[in-house]
């Protein structure tokens, strides 16, 4: 590590500017307060007939009506769709001696090729059900036709359990041919193409909602559920006399908020940063999912080195000389910002990391990179608290509840991986929220076991399944 020969206040002036420039991602209470205001505007805009079209967050009705009840039981088999990597579950659901409920699975990942990812829908599912064919023939089930549940991770807009509309795309999909089309039609051409195994679709999800029922299996008060990952989003369980776009004004419905594309009309631009703009501008989907864009796992690493180009430039870091990498988009991963925060004090972990991007850092460049990550980071996790500050107060208000008690399912990368997001995150959703008793659970494999519990208590076609009634009830109003 370079030793750089300069006076204490040479020092001080340099990260005195440092701050200066890093100052504009702390928010302050009453600027959270703002944008949990924001998005709670925009979520009743989404649910309500008259302006929906026009909100930001557009509150998907999931049609998922009622969580499982535990005497659900059989084979599944599970897929997940929402980021680079695919996922083909299989999920053995039945009951121990005492009657409580017990999930065993074995599952493998698949990574998506770029071209299956950007080409077209066919491509894309075909690829799936080429994965779909390898992970049954690993498993030796390719002769059972086993009841699927699709999480399928991007906005979709619900005309049943089984049938669902590609609204558009987001997280650097692109695959032509797929967007205004019924993704489990898609699936089911893609698997009678092959021809080498049936499968019977019952019930697709977004990850958000296989989350949630997943940590219902272990607390009955989870109503709400997360991913902070490559992407991130929220769903609760909302009254249904408040969910415009479906018929019928008894108990609850899962809405899907979306509300990674809260912002997209506007109503972030005073928190947009110079960073955010170029981090939008050269994405694949300008212009969208700019909530999103603040906070996920995608854009995280890009907001760092955006960050640290400015500083080089502003002579605050590596002698104003930045490498051809580091100059160049995409160079510093998401997984650098959780481990330049993870440095244990010795800077080891930060120099081997900026070493690698070709740049030789003294200890003060590591000490600055690590406060550019962390500022980059914390304002992710304060922004994400916002967000769900807003949909939990507005359940409380919903229910007419004093108080509200509620558990929240959370799973991703950026949640699980990241060492200080957690905490930041629950500190800021706490202090929101100040009526609430909110616990958090982390989900283990939620994206994939949800989906196969909701396909197990929809393949209860009988009167008595509370979804099943919960279908037959509510009919989508045409939109």
């Amino acid at each position: 590590m370079v030793k750089m020969p300069c006076s204490n206040s040479s020092v001080v002036d340099k990260l005195l500017m440092v701050e200066q420039i890093l100052s504009e991602f702390r928010l302050n209470k009453e600027e959270l307060k703002e944008v949990m205001k924001r998005m709670q505007l925009e979520m009743v805009k989404g649910l309500r007939l008259e302006t929906h079209e026009e909100a930001s967050v557009k509150m998907l009705p999931t049609y998922v009506c009622s969580t499982p009840e535990g005497s659900e039981v059989g084979d599944f088999l599970a897929l997940d769709l929402g980021g680079t990597n695919f996922r083909v579950m299989l999920v053995k659901v039945g009951a121990d001696e005492e009657r409580s409920w017990k999930v065993e699975t074995k599952n493998q990942m698949y990574s998506i090729p770029e071209d299956a990812m950007t080409g077209t829908a066919e491509m894309l599912f075909d690829y799936i059900a080429e994965c779909m064919s390898d992970f049954l023939d690993k498993h030796h089930i390719k002769h059972k036709k086993l009841p699927l549940g699709f999480t399928f991770s991007f906005p979709v807009r619900h005309e049943d359990i089984d049938k669902g509309i590609l609204l558009n795309w987001t997280k650097g999909f692109k695959a032509s041919g797929a967007e205004g089309n019924n993704v489990v039609g898609l699936l089911r051409d893609a698997i009678k193409r092959r021809g080498d195994f049936e499968m019977d679709v019952v019930a697709m999800v977004n990850d958000t909602v296989a989350t949630m029922i997943s940590c219902y299996y272990e607390d009955r008060s989870c109503e709400v559920g997360m991913i902070v990952g490559t992407g991130c989003n929220a769903c609760y369980m909302e009254e249904m006399r408040t969910v415009e776009l479906v018929e019928g004004e008894e108990g609850r419905m899962c809405v899907n908020t979306e509300w990674g594309a809260f912002g997209d009309n506007g109503e972030l631009e005073d928190f947009r940063l110079e960073y955010d703009r170029v981090v939008d501008e050269t994405s694949i989907n300008p212009g969208q999912q700019l909530y999103e864009k603040l906070i996920s796992g995608k854009y995280m690493g890009e907001l760092v080195r955006l960050v640290l180009m400015k500083l080089v430039n502003e002579d605050l870091l590596f002698n104003g000389e930045a490498s051809e990498t580091l100059k160049t988009r995409g160079s510093f991963e998401t997984r650098y910002v959780s481990q330049v925060e993870s440095d244990s004090g010795d800077r080891k972990q930060i120099y081997n990391i900026l070493s690698s991007l070709g740049v030789l850092p003294s200890e003060l460049d590591c000490d600055i990179v690590s406060l550019v990550c962390e500022s980059v980071s914390t304002r992710s996790a304060h922004m994400c608290g916002a967000g769900l500050a807003g949909v939990i107060n507005l359940m409380r208000e919903r229910r007419n509840q004093e108080a509200l008690k509620i558990t929240v399912g959370v799973d991703g990368s950026v949640y699980k991986l990241h060492p200080c997001f957690r905490d930041r995150f629950h500190k800021i959703v706490w202090e929101l929220t100040p009526d609430c008793e909110i616990t958090f659970i982390q989900s283990e494999e939620g994206s994939g076991r949800g989906a196969a519990l909701i396909s197990a208590v929809a393949c209860q076609r009988n009167p008595a399944s509370p979804l099943i009634r919960s279908l037959w009830r509510h009919r989508a109003v045409a939109m």
